[in-house]
C-alpha cells in the first residue's frame, strides 16, 4: 500500500482517481491546485505524486520540477486533458522531459492507471 498524493483542480477528477487507487489498496491525499499539493507533500511525505499539469496558482510543471529539485528520483505521474491552445501531447511530453516517470492522457481508464503505476513501480 502507497501513499498518494493527488493534485488536480477538478473535483470529478480527484475523486475518481481517489476511488480508483483505494480500491487497489492505496492511501489518498488530495489537493486542488500545486501550491497546496507541495505543501501536502511536505507535510505526508507520499510515496507517488499523480498531477494534473494545467492547474491555478502554481501548475503541474512547476511543480514536478519543485518535487524533483528536492528528490530527483521521486515517482511522479503527469496527467493532462489539454487546454487552452496548448494541447495534452505537449504537456505530457514536457512533464516526462522533465522527469515524470508516467504519463496519462485525460480521459484514461483504470488500466491505463494501473499500466502507469506499475511503470513507476507501484
Amino acid at each position: 500500500m502507497a501513499k498518494i498524493l493527488v493534485v488536480d483542480d477538478e473535483a470529478l477528477i480527484r475523486d475518481m482517481l481517489r476511488q480508483m487507487l483505494t480500491r487497489l489498496g492505496h492511501r489518498v491525499t488530495m489537493a486542488d491546485d500545486g501550491k497546496l499539493g507541495l505543501d501536502y507533500f511536505n507535510e505526508i511525505k507520499p510515496d507517488l505524486v499523480i498531477t494534473d499539469i494545467i492547474m491555478p496558482n502554481k501548475d503541474g510543471i512547476q511543480l514536478i520540477m519543485s518535487l524533483l529539485n528536492q528528490n530527483p528520483d521521486f515517482p511522479i505521474i503527469a496527467m493532462s486533458g489539454g487546454r487552452r491552445a496548448v494541447s495534452a501531447e505537449f504537456n505530457l511530453d514536457s512533464a516526462g522531459l522533465l522527469g515524470a516517470k508516467a504519463v496519462l492522457q485525460k480521459p484514461f481508464s483504470r488500466e491505463q492507471l494501473q499500466d502507469a503505476l506499475q511503470m513507476v513501480g507501484f
